[in-house]
């Protein structure tokens, strides 16, 4: 059974940092792209960034460019999400994706607030 389970979310002042964490099991993790969305509330849910399997390749959404970072540890079944340069804009439920044989799995999202 795939599972993702996200951490890390937490309540920090603009311009702090934050990593999240999403660890995935029940399906060879190395070998599937994964990927960070969040969503705030009144608002769709929004590509944030995306690594491939060997971790040499990610992309990211125009809004955090530059300043989030993914990455993934395989041996840990972990994929990060390192956020420098909070913007209050960034406050929002953050999720992880995987998708395996077609289906999309989500993990059940962390929170992360940034206000002063």
């Amino acid at each position: 059974q795939v599972q993702l389970v996200e951490s890390g979310g937490d309540l920090v002042q603009p311009g702090g940092s934050l990593k999240l964490s999403c660890a995935g099991s029940g399906f060879p993790f190395n070998k599937y792209d994964m990927r960070w969305y969040r969503q705030a509330p009144g608002k769709e849910r929004e590509f944030v960034a995306w690594i491939t399997p060997p971790g040499s390749s990610t992309f990211y959404g125009d809004s955090v460019k530059g300043r989030f970072t993914i990455s993934r540890d395989n041996a840990k079944n972990t994929v990060y999400l390192q956020m420098n340069s909070l913007k209050l804009d960034d406050t929002a439920a953050y999720y992880c994706k995987v998708q395996v044989s077609g289906v999309d799995y989500w993990g059940q999202g962390t929170q992360v607030t940034v206000s002063s």
